[in-house]
């Protein structure tokens, strides 16, 4: 395939490359409040399809709890809501309940709560695919049930593809389906309430009548239990709150105002849906049917009331609502392609995982990120074949161990500033409910469900937790081995002797191309092991270097133009010592998200000003590699070579021994 026809089929599938040197950038790919509640709410809002049935089943013949247990789920919502409204005022550029954590309980906190996240998001994807799947086959034929697995399988990859072809334009695909849902779920909730308003206080007087039988009978503190049992089980409802404060990044400025506003969006469709279908549950005695979920057995039960249980109408609007259920927790699993990859690229800023993973693609999304959440969650959907009962608890436990440090976090910082801030004692009271309200949720849910499910949660997180350590810890041996390297070297004098002449330009003469990040003690490790082993030969040297803009500097043009500044600096700082060693020097640079792309653009350049250049590149050597230092280091280099050698260009990768174990 040639090479113009293999780039029209990559815009095909991926769209238009994207300009992030671009003033306007930002503002192209940043959402509006409205658009956030799409992309990022639809994670809570869709949770509206099992949460609630979930809550309902757990208590049994004690139903009459649920109108207690309807108000708590809008009071919880509510809640934790307000709690991160403050999280995102406290930290406006994003990074949710990883930075929260690491900020103000610690980097080990911060960990563990990132860790938390990922595999929630993980969780996010897999429940959300599965949760839809279920609504689609309860209005199919039961001998299509063999293909569930199937189809959810290809929902993942093709989200997958849909993601990596940018954020707002896979946030504006799924816009339809999430107004449709909101339509649908409105009209059948106001049908399903509407007709027992005149009735409401008899329900109320019964729903007592009934709870004080349960304390006589049962005892306060085992009634208690069966409405916080019922309550925790639901805490998948909540599930998504948190996503607006791990995603400001793609807020349109200002992010806070953005931010606020689109969680109080979130908050009150989660709020009325939620409590709304539990009330639903209740007012129309809905009774679980094999094959369906709670939702379609209720939806089945109001339409019907209305246009007649065997009506082709009623038929159809059943099956509209649970298309439009199934397709919004298809945009569900979108928040875990959204803030899923940005949660590990924060991580990879502070070298919890691959460096790689903050790496975005010239559609500016985290490519490898969006892969590595797109394909962990099909490892738990192949695991627990789709089962929404076992995937409810998985989920629920991570992203409410998040809720609680996230709370806790803020509890404590609103304490530790209560002399300075006029309003601390309100604050620290929302945060501190929030806390109340996740602990319970999370303590109820692990002591309850850890042989069901809870336990591979747990487990799968403390591997994370384990494997981050593992490559932070190599990151920090690797730092202070080359640490090392930089002091012995850079202590090299090249103060420039303004008295003898810089070296004159040979276009036409062998010249040394070296590939470089910074000015440190790899770059003139490398220069001079060229001068030793070519010595006299090349009589110029032209330092390259791209400026990666990752997530680290893709906030805002600000950042993008401290980063040319610093790699300027470091260019020329190259340069200086390059002619101090008698060399002519000069430098190229150019700022992108393509390492390897630009670079090989910036060798042909230099190619044609420089005809019998030669390319150089320093690669890192362990006295012991492993499977981790082959992941963690060294793809640049050959990958240029690659591409170079081809191209008809030579390159030589020339060692630097680091003395760390790997």
């Amino acid at each position: 395939m040639s090479t113009s026809r293999a780039f029209s089929l990559k815009e095909l599938l991926f769209g238009k490359a994207k300009d992030p040197l671009d003033p306007k950038v930002f503002h192209q790919i940043s959402l509006v409040a409205f658009l956030a509640w799409v992309g990022l709410g639809a994670d809570g809002l869709s949770s509206s399809a099992y949460g609630p049935e979930e809550a309902y089943l757990a208590l049994g013949q004690h139903f009459y709890l649920a109108l207690p247990l309807a108000l708590l789920t809008a009071v919880t919502v509510f809640v934790i809501s307000a709690s991160y409204s403050q999280i995102i005022e406290l930290f406006p550029t994003g990074g949710g309940g990883y930075l929260v954590a690491t900020k103000l309980l610690g980097s080990k906190a911060g960990l563990v709560s990132g860790s938390a996240l990922v595999v929630d998001y993980m969780l996010t994807i897999t429940i959300s695919i599965a949760s839809s799947a279920d609504a689609l086959f309860s209005f199919l034929p039961t001998s299509f049930a063999p293909y569930k697995i199937a189809a959810e399988v290809l929902l993942i990859f093709g989200l997958i593809l849909l993601n990596l072809r940018g954020v707002k334009e896979s946030v504006i695909f799924l816009l339809p389906i999430f107004l449709l849902f909101i339509a649908m779920h409105l009209i059948a909730i106001t049908l399903g309430v509407a007709p027992h308003l005149g009735n409401m206080s008899s329900l109320v007087a019964a729903s007592y009548n009934e709870t004080a039988q349960d304390v006589q009978g049962l005892g306060l503190l085992a009634t208690l239990a069966i409405l916080l049992h019922a309550y925790s089980l639901g805490g998948g409802t909540y599930t998504g709150i948190e996503a607006v404060s791990n995603g400001l990044q793609i807020l349109r400025e200002p992010r806070v105002t953005t931010g606020k506003k689109t969680m109080l969006y979130m908050a009150t469709s989660l709020a009325f849906t939620a409590s709304g279908i539990l009330l639903c549950y209740l007012l129309n005695q809905v009774k679980h049917e094999p094959g369906k979920t709670l939702n379609a057995s209720l939806f089945a039960g109001i339409f019907g009331g209305f246009f007649g249980a065997g009506s082709s109408l009623t038929a159809a609007l059943v099956v509209v609502i649970l298309i439009t259920e199934a397709a919004l927790l298809i945009v569900a699993a979108q928040a875990g392609f959204l803030d899923g990859p940005r949660v590990l690229s924060n991580m990879s800023l502070d070298s919890w995982v691959p460096h790689r993973l903050s790496h975005l693609s010239d559609q500016l999304v985290t490519r490898n990120g969006v892969w590595f959440m797109g394909l962990a969650s099909l490892g738990f959907l192949l695991y627990s074949q789709g089962a929404v009962n076992l995937l409810v608890v998985m989920y629920s436990i991570n992203v409410f161990l998040t809720f609680t440090l996230s709370q806790l976090g803020m509890c404590r910082h609103w304490w530790e500033v209560r002399r300075s801030d006029a309003v601390w004692l309100r604050k620290l009271c929302i945060n501190g409910i929030g806390l109340l309200l996740t602990g319970i949720i999370l303590c109820v849910t692990v002591t309850t469900k850890f042989l069901d499910g809870g336990w591979v949660t747990l487990l799968v997180t403390f591997i994370f937790v384990l494997g981050c350590q593992y490559i932070r810890s190599h990151y920090d041996r690797v730092k202070i081995a080359l640490k090392s390297l930089d002091d012995t070297l850079l202590t090299i004098p090249f103060q420039p002797d303004l008295k003898a002449p810089v070296p004159a330009k040979v276009p036409n003469a062998p010249t040394a191309a070296l590939i470089v990040r910074d000015f440190d003690g790899i770059s003139v490790h490398t220069l001079l092991n060229i001068q030793r082993l070519f010595p006299n030969h090349f009589k110029n040297v032209i330092f390259i270097s791209v400026g990666v803009i990752d997530t680290g500097q893709f906030k805002g043009h600000q950042e993008i133009e401290s980063l040319r500044r610093s790699t300027e600096d470091d260019l020329k700082s190259c340069v200086e010592f390059a002619n101090c060693l008698g060399w002519y020097a000069e430098y190229r640079y150019d700022l992108g998200v393509d390492l390897i792309g630009e670079l090989e653009t910036l060798c042909d350049a230099v190619t044609k000003d420089f005809p019998r250049a030669v390319f150089f590149s320093g690669k890192l050597v362990f006295q012991k590699e492993n499977v981790f230092t082959r992941l963690l280091h060294n793809h640049t280099p050959f990958t240029l070579q690659q591409r170079l050698q081809f191209a008809g260009r030579d390159m030589m990768i020339l060692p630097i021994r680091v003395f760390t174990e790997a």
